[in-house]
């Protein structure tokens, strides 16, 4: 079969996979290859195996795999061939030197733009997916343009808005598609390539298109005012907690209001993933730059906040458990940063099992999709730790169970069973407020909401 174009991803990860399976999905007039060095992962995507969960997404790749899709670690080739390439290589936060702890960590992404430029024989059109520095293009425009074989690489940003949990739902049916470019004769056009793409599925209407500046900053400021939001409820909670208000009552009331909704107004153990946190970091180190420093202040204390809410619930099931947790049994209900997922990256039950394991508490860690992550999460640290699948097995004579992640699953759970199976008294620290707290009461367990009050029998 002839293709009216051939679509590259640089980058099999949670981003690229996902976004280049949908569109192989949506479009199968393109050619949609998938190249990445790792040849575990590309063998996993070969296959029914996927590397990584999201509801929806094996169907997809079933679909188009073999017929528009494929995946290769042959990036010389993916690269000659392609006439438009997504980046989507991983920008961690650096670890070293200056910036470390909040700018990213480029090199990845800088590698592969001398990949672009070596093994390219025509022009491209480059688009950055993966999360990066505001005017980070200007960077790759001049690595590209400053290659010696004349040829001419556009470049254009469309930053990735995906939940993960939903990212396939978000793809079908997104709140908007952003591309960002050069306002020039040749920007413009490149834009309108990729909005050509997005067109075949999703309504004019939610596809923006905006300087290549702005479409840049948009992403980092997106995710900063999602977990401000996150932060912001879970301060109140801690307030609720002394005053004996209740948190889910205070978000239904604040939400309700038009102006500020319902959204990412739960109350919980803290935000993961890894979005958020090198975001607001990559925000503040910006700001830093250019000498904003109260404005950096201001968004690093969302950070803050973050890592407060995660203390707080470690120290509430110390102090709630007399104080002493040593070698008593505590099953974690989840791993994985957040529901339909198996991405432990950030999560806060990385927190919570180093603190409750430095308190030499033995640690049971049940997750439906995330346990292998969990193991390479806690390499070293685990020799207290049992994984276990099945949650009745879990907790089997533990003294307690904290929810980590909001799993349908766990909400559906035979508490009468789980009750006759622990220790005595049993303690529930329910780190999503997403069980019936009223209910775990009568059946015999102390449960410990997050702001709201206590139910003790004691």
């Amino acid at each position: 079969m002839k293709f009216s174009k051939n679509i590259l991803c640089i980058g099999a990860g949670y981003v690229g996979g996902p976004t280049m399976a949908i569109i192989a999905l949506k479009c199968p007039e393109y050619k949609v290859t998938v190249v990445d060095i790792n040849e575990e992962r590309i063998k996993r995507w070969n296959s029914d195996d996927l590397p990584i969960y999201e509801p929806g997404l094996l169907e997809a790749v079933r679909v188009a795999r073999g017929r528009n899709l494929f995946f290769s670690t042959d990036i010389p080739e993916g690269i000659r061939a392609a006439d438009i390439i997504f980046v989507s290589v991983n920008t961690p936060t650096k670890t070293f030197g200056h910036g470390a702890g909040m700018a990213s960590d480029l090199q990845h992404w800088e590698k592969t733009a001398h990949q672009i430029v070596a093994y390219s024989e025509k022009p491209k059109l480059i688009v950055e997916k993966s999360t990066l520095p505001v005017r980070t293009a200007e960077a790759m425009e001049r690595i590209l343009s400053g290659n010696k074989k004349n040829i001419h690489f556009e470049v254009v940003s469309n930053p990735e808005f995906l939940a993960e949990g939903s990212a396939v739902k978000d793809l079908l049916e997104p709140d908007r598609v952003l591309i960002g470019s050069q306002q020039t004769e040749s920007g413009l056009k490149a834009a309108q390539v990729i909005v050509d793409i997005y067109a075949h599925w999703v309504p004019a209407g939610k596809i923006i298109t905006t300087n290549l500046w702005s479409a840049e900053l948009s992403k980092l400021v997106a995710n900063a005012f999602l977990a401000q939001r996150i932060s912001s409820i879970n301060a109140i909670s801690a307030l609720c907690e002394k005053t004996d208000a209740d948190v889910a009552e205070i978000s239904f009331a604040v939400g309700s209001d038009a102006r500020i909704g319902s959204r990412f107004m739960k109350a919980s153990v803290g935000f993961g993933g890894s979005c958020f946190k090198k975001d607001i970091l990559n925000l503040v180190y910006i700001c830093r730059s250019y000498g904003l420093n109260e404005v950096a202040d201001y968004w690093e204390k969302v950070i803050t906040m973050n890592d407060y809410q995660q203390e707080r619930f470690v120290k509430k099931i110390i102090k709630e458990m007399f104080n002493t947790i040593v070698g008593k049994k505590i099953t974690l209900l989840g791993f994985a940063f957040k529901a339909n997922t198996g991405d432990t990256r950030e999560s806060p039950g990385i927190y919570v099992a180093k603190q409750l394991l430095e308190e030499r508490a033995a640690l049971v860690i049940c997750d439906p999709q995330a346990l292998e992550n969990a193991r390479k999460d806690l390499a070293g640290l685990d020799h207290g730790v049992t994984y276990e699948l099945d949650p009745y097995r879990a907790v089997e004579k533990a003294q307690a169970i904290a929810v980590i992640t909001e799993w349908e699953v766990f909400k559906k759970l035979d508490f009468e069973k789980v009750f006759s199976v622990m220790q005595k008294p049993a303690f529930i620290f329910d780190g999503r407020n997403i069980l019936d707290h009223q209910r775990l009461f009568k059946i015999g367990f102390n449960v410990f909401p997050l702001g709201k009050p206590s139910l003790t029998h004691f």
